[in-house]
C-alpha cells in the first residue's frame, strides 16, 4: 500500500512539472543593452529559428528551456545589430578590387600607389578611389601630366574619397570627347591655362566609363561578398545602400535566397528613369527578410570638400562658386511626387544649404497631408537655421557623424563663420525630428561603426583633436547615438517592428563588443573590437 502512495506522488510531481520548450540558443554571462523603449539591460537570451524567444537571467531560462546551443559571452557587452543607415555596400566591395587610394598624404603618393597596382596586376585598364585634396600639404586639385607621362595607352581615371570628382588621363578624356570648351549640366571640367586638367567634377563624369570594361557577374558576386565580409566583421547586421542599380539588388537577392549572403540590405533605388520605370510602376515593394527595396536614392547636390554642394551664397574661400545643382528644384518636385504616388520612400543627398532647401521644399509639397512618411535627407550637412523646422515625423535626418570630423579643419573655410552653426548640426536636428539616424557613408569615411558612435558623442578624430569636440554642443548622449545605429535607423526604414532592438519576436541580430562602450572612457571608445555577429542567431562572425 505504501508503494502505491509513492508511485502515486512521483506521479503528481511529474504530471506538475512543466514540460521543457526547445530553443536553439542561449546567450547567456553578458551585458546586453536591449535598447527596447526602457533601454533595459539583462544578462541572457533565448533563440528559436531565428529570432528572440525570450529575454531575462540565467537560472530561470535554463529552467525552463531545453536549450541546442550556448554562447558565453563571458561578461562582454552585446548591443543589438547595428545598422549603417548610409552607406554603399556595393561601392565598398569595388574599391576592394581596385587602387585603395584613402590616406594619401599628396598626389605623389596617389601615383606611387597606382604604379605599385599596375607593376603587381598589369590591368589593361585603372580604376582607384579614395584621394583627398584637402589632407594635402597643397590643398588643391591634382592633374593628370603625370598620368599621361606614365600611361599614355590605358585608360586611368583615380575617384576622390566621394564619389563626386575624378582625376583622369588624356586617353579618357579623348575618348569621352570632352575638352576645355565643354560644358555640362549639373558638372564641371576644371581647366588650367586653357587645357583640361583631367579633374571632373560630378557629371562631367558620366561619359567616361564607357571606355572601361563592363562589369562580369563574377566580378559583382566578389564585390558584394568582399564588402560583406569587411561589414560583418565590424559588427554590421543591417546596411542602407544608397543608390543600386536593378542588376545589383537582383545579384543580392539571389545571393541572399541561396545562403551566400548573410547581411541584410535596405537597398535604395538608384535614381534612373529604366529603375524607376521598373520599381515604381512595375515591381512595387520588395520585402524578404534580408532584402528590403521601398526607396530611391536621389542626388540634389555634389559635395563640400570638392566645392561641389550648392551654397545659396557663394563659398567663401572662392568667390563666385555656389557649387551645383545634380537635380534642379523643379526635378526634384516632380520626381518627389512620383515617388510619392508609388507609396516608395525618397531619400536624397543634399549638402549644400540651398540645396537643402530644395529637397526641403520638394519633400513638403508631396507630403502634403500624409504623416509618418519617413522620407529622409541623407546628409542634411548645411541647413539655414530656420530650415530645422521643416524636420518632423515626416521628414527624417540621415547623417554620418565621421563626415563632421572629417570635414572639421577646413569646414569654416568653406563656408564661413555665420553658416557654420548650421552644419553638422546632429543635435538641432533630433530636437526637430524626434530621431536622427546615423551611418559612415563608407567607404567614403571607414566601415568601423565605432568610429561613428565616437564622432557622434565626443565630435572628435582618433587623435582626440579638438580638446574639447568640434562644436560639441552639436552631439548626442551614448543612448541616443546607439538608438541611431540601431532602432531609430530601422524605423527609418521601417523595420522597427522586426530588428533594431533585442526584444521578443525581432530577428536575433546582435553585436558582441569587448567593452562597454556606454560607460568607458570616452577616448577609449575607438579602440572597441567587434568579438562577433550574429545574423537570424547564426554566427556570421567570429574574432577567434
Amino acid at each position: 500500500m505504501r508503494k502505491l502512495t509513492y508511485l502515486f506522488a512521483f506521479l503528481v510531481i511529474v504530471s506538475c512539472t512543466p514540460k521543457k520548450l526547445s530553443a536553439d540558443l542561449f546567450v547567456t554571462n553578458a551585458n546586453i543593452y536591449t535598447v527596447n523603449e526602457a533601454f533595459d539591460l539583462v544578462s541572457a537570451f533565448v533563440i528559436k529559428d531565428g529570432r528572440i524567444l525570450e529575454i531575462g537571467k540565467k537560472p530561470e531560462l535554463e529552467l525552463k528551456y531545453t536549450i541546442s546551443e550556448v554562447y558565453d559571452a563571458n561578461g562582454k557587452t552585446i548591443v543589438p545589430g547595428l545598422i549603417d543607415a548610409h552607406c554603399h555596400l556595393y561601392g565598398l566591395g569595388v574599391s576592394l578590387q581596385y587602387v585603395d587610394l584613402v590616406g594619401t598624404s599628396s598626389f605623389e603618393e596617389v601615383i606611387e600607389r597606382v604604379v605599385a597596382f599596375q607593376e603587381e596586376k598589369q590591368m589593361d585598364h585603372i580604376f582607384g578611389r579614395g584621394w583627398d585634396q584637402n589632407d594635402w600639404e597643397i590643398k588643391e586639385f591634382p592633374s593628370n601630366e603625370i598620368l599621361d607621362s606614365l600611361f599614355p595607352d590605358i585608360p586611368v581615371a583615380l575617384n576622390r574619397i566621394d564619389g563626386h570628382a575624378s582625376v583622369v588621363n588624356t586617353r579618357v578624356l579623348k575618348y569621352a570627347n570632352i575638352t576645355a570648351e565643354s560644358k555640362m549640366k549639373g558638372g564641371e571640367v576644371i581647366v588650367k591655362d586653357g587645357k583640361p586638367t583631367g579633374v571632373l567634377v560630378d557629371k562631367a563624369r558620366k561619359d567616361i566609363y564607357g571606355i572601361f570594361p563592363e562589369r562580369s557577374v563574377d566580378f559583382t558576386i566578389n564585390a558584394l561578398k568582399d564588402g560583406e565580409e569587411k561589414c560583418i566583421e565590424m559588427g554590421l547586421t543591417t546596411v542602407n545602400d544608397a543608390g543600386l542599380e536593378r542588376h545589383i539588388i537582383e545579384s543580392i537577392d539571389s545571393l541572399q535566397q541561396i545562403g551566400e549572403m548573410s547581411i541584410r540590405v535596405y537597398a535604395m533605388v538608384a535614381n534612373g528613369q529604366k529603375n524607376l520605370d521598373y520599381f515604381l510602376d512595375e515591381k512595387g515593394i520588395i520585402k524578404t527578410d534580408r532584402l528590403n527595396v521601398r526607396s530611391v536614392k536621389v542626388y540634389a547636390d555634389g559635395a563640400l570638400g570638392s566645392r561641389g554642394a550648392t551654397m545659396r551664397a557663394h563659398y567663401s574661400d572662392q568667390p563666385g562658386q555656389f557649387g551645383t545643382m545634380i537635380t534642379n528644384q523643379g526635378e526634384l518636385m516632380a520626381l518627389a511626387k512620383r515617388i510619392s504616388v508609388a507609396g516608395y520612400q525618397m531619400n536624397t543627398h543634399a549638402i549644400g544649404d540651398s540645396a537643402n532647401i530644395s529637397v526641403l521644399r520638394a519633400y513638403n509639397n508631396a507630403l502634403k497631408g500624409k504623416k509618418d512618411a519617413r522620407w529622409k535627407v541623407e546628409h542634411a550637412q548645411v541647413i539655414t537655421p530656420s530650415d530645422f523646422d521643416f524636420f518632423s515625423n515626416n521628414i527624417i535626418p540621415s547623417v554620418q557623424p565621421t563626415h563632421a570630423t572629417s570635414d572639421m579643419y577646413w569646414a569654416e573655410d568653406r563656408v564661413g563663420s555665420e553658416r557654420i552653426k548650421g552644419a553638422y548640426a546632429m543635435r538641432s536636428l533630433l530636437d526637430k525630428a524626434g530621431v536622427i539616424v546615423l551611418g559612415t557613408d563608407f567607404p567614403v569615411e571607414k566601415v568601423n561603426p565605432m568610429y561613428t558612435f565616437y564622432a557622434a558623442v565626443a565630435r572628435k578624430d582618433l587623435e582626440n583633436y579638438p580638446e574639447g569636440g568640434f562644436r560639441k554642443e552639436e552631439g548626442l548622449t551614448r543612448e541616443e547615438a546607439l538608438k541611431g545605429m540601431t532602432i531609430w535607423a530601422a524605423y527609418s526604414n521601417f523595420e522597427e517592428n522586426e530588428k533594431g532592438s533585442i526584444e521578443v519576436g525581432k530577428f536575433a541580430d546582435f553585436t558582441v563588443l569587448d567593452r562597454d562602450i556606454m560607460t568607458i572612457q570616452e577616448d577609449s571608445i575607438p579602440k572597441t573590437k567587434v568579438l562577433a555577429t550574429f545574423i537570424g542567431g547564426a554566427k556570421v562572425y567570429s574574432r577567434e
